[in-house]
């Protein structure tokens, strides 16, 4: 039996850290039922260090860059079968049309890049953003999509974006 592969776009308006990282995860423990990509609105150009020490850490070889969610919304690019946006802003922002009428959901995800203070709260803010964004991929690959219908799974995809941070170990 063939399982399906689900193309995900992960959103946020730099693409630079939470997306990227997100974008890792889910390739990394997607193990090929995911294809995951990220982009921003409005990109920032440079994916953060930290963000890609992380992705490297969870073993994601791939190059990371930061780039324009426009890239996705060409004729030629993958077909995307869910879009999920890990920032406010890009939450409220006016997306482009994806074909195919992909699920949506909104993963809300504290910026680690605007954290204050020296290097080791700027790590234990990128860590904490990292542990959230862990605990809903690790949701997403609990769900049995094939099982599920098109309205189902949006419901389910979005629920996880109302879980709390609050499972750090």
């Amino acid at each position: 039996m063939r399982t399906q592969s689900y193309n995900v776009l992960f959103l946020c308006t730099g693409n630079s850290a939470r997306s990227v990282m997100a974008e890792a995860l889910l390739n990394v423990l997607g193990k090929g039922r995911f294809r995951a990509y990220s982009a921003g609105s409005f990109p920032s150009g440079q994916v953060q260090p930290i963000a890609a020490e992380l992705a490297r850490s969870v073993g994601y070889t791939e190059p990371l860059r930061s780039k324009s969610w426009d890239e996705f919304a060409q004729a030629d690019s993958p077909s995307i079968d869910m879009v999920i946006t890990v920032c406010d802003n890009a939450a409220g922002e006016m997306c482009p049309i994806w074909p195919g009428h992909p699920i949506t959901a909104h993963w809300g995800t504290p910026d680690p890049v605007a954290a204050d203070g020296d290097e080791e709260a700027r790590r234990r803010a990128f860590h904490s953003a990292w542990l959230m964004l862990r605990r809903r991929v690790d949701l997403l690959l609990a769900l049995p999509l094939e099982k599920l219908d098109h309205l189902a799974t949006q419901r389910e995809v979005r629920a996880i974006g109302q879980t709390a941070a609050n499972h750090e170990k």
